[in-house]
């Protein structure tokens, strides 16, 4: 590892090539730049979640700390390649002062030629991610809403916010839940006419599974909310034939019950947040089945049909403070 302190965005562009030719890092070897906007108390978290990621999808890892932004710009940076980081080539950077406000003038420098580029944010996601360039750059945006102190309401200004190529890790989180639920209907072709999810009031993963069913199936999905679990709990499917379909969640297990057919479990566990990135790093393009699930849910028509390409919104936080001070 190589630690640069108070130092500047050319220096740390040298020391990465410096270390990537002793460790005999190569580019070519290299699938996307992660860029993860992480704050100062999530960056082991952010590190750890990258590294199971990395396994997967090799990665030069961007992590971008913004901290301080009323104090003297300054730039600190560790250098990673290999190591306690995995196959990642990594550059930590904590940016203060005015500096936070453009961290793109640091970052832009040292993306990896040829390879798309993904912006992930383990921190409260931004209200607009026009207004950060980090998220402008980016062929690929992953947020997450359960990082929000009202994950629902983060969920749906995802809806206002979307743009082709947004994601959320609330999506990958049901991916098991919409495997095992669609599973049900391999040895079937019966109508469903209804549905009940059972889960807590502010848990996002039951709004999303909700948007899901009422855009693939075309049903209005009853959501009854529930405190005997902390997170989604079930769903029931009912059938025009009058069967009944129901996914329980029973300590890192699901209780799978169908109408005339025995109780199955399987495994339904509860997955790192690397397991998830990782997932999310697989695909590069538009989600549209997420899309339309994020659609119905939050009530926000046509999703896809937006331009995929995002335009920058300078907004400087500094000068909206002062203008709601005045206000006030």
């Amino acid at each position: 590892m190589i630690g640069l302190w108070d130092t500047t965005g050319n220096e740390v562009v040298k020391a990465l090539a410096a270390e990537r030719r002793s460790a005999g890092g190569v580019a070519s070897g290299l699938a996307l730049t992660l860029i993860a906007v992480v704050e100062e108390k999530k960056v082991r978290e952010a590190e750890a979640a990258a590294t199971i990621a990395a396994a997967a999808h090799p990665c030069r890892l961007l992590i971008v700390v913004r901290s301080d932004m009323d104090g003297r710009s300054r730039l600190d940076a560790e250098i990673v390649v290999g190591g306690r980081l995995g196959p990642a080539e990594a550059v930590v950077m904590r940016m203060y002062g005015r500096l936070a406000l453009h961290a793109e003038s640091v970052v832009m420098p040292l993306l990896a030629p040829d390879v798309p580029v993904v912006s992930w944010w383990h921190e409260e996601p931004p209200n607009s991610i026009a207004n950060d360039f980090l998220g402008v750059v980016a062929d690929r945006r992953i947020t997450d809403a359960a990082q929000s102190p009202d994950p629902v309401a983060a969920l749906r200004q995802r809806a206002v916010d979307y743009a082709p190529g947004d994601t959320d890790l609330t999506w990958t989180r049901i991916t098991l839940w919409r495997t095992l639920v669609a599973g049900a209907f391999d040895s079937t072709d019966a109508r469903v006419t209804g549905a009940r999810i059972v889960a807590p009031e502010k848990d996002p993963t039951a709004w999303l599974m909700l948007g899901w069913l009422k855009s693939r199936l075309g049903i209005e999905p009853v959501l009854e909310h529930t405190d005997r679990s902390p997170r989604l709990h079930s769903v029931e499917l009912l059938c025009e034939n009058g069967d009944c379909v129901r996914v329980t969640r029973e300590e890192g297990t699901a209780l799978f019950s169908r109408t005339g057919q025995e109780d199955r479990y399987m495994p339904l566990p509860k997955r790192a947040v690397g397991d998830e990135l990782a997932e999310e790093l697989r695909r590069l393009d538009a989600d549209q089945i997420y899309a339309d699930a994020l659609s119905a849910m939050a009530g926000v028509p046509d999703l896809s049909q937006r331009a995929p390409m995002r335009v920058h919104v300078w907004k400087d936080p500094a000068l909206a403070a002062r203008a709601a001070s005045a206000a006030s």
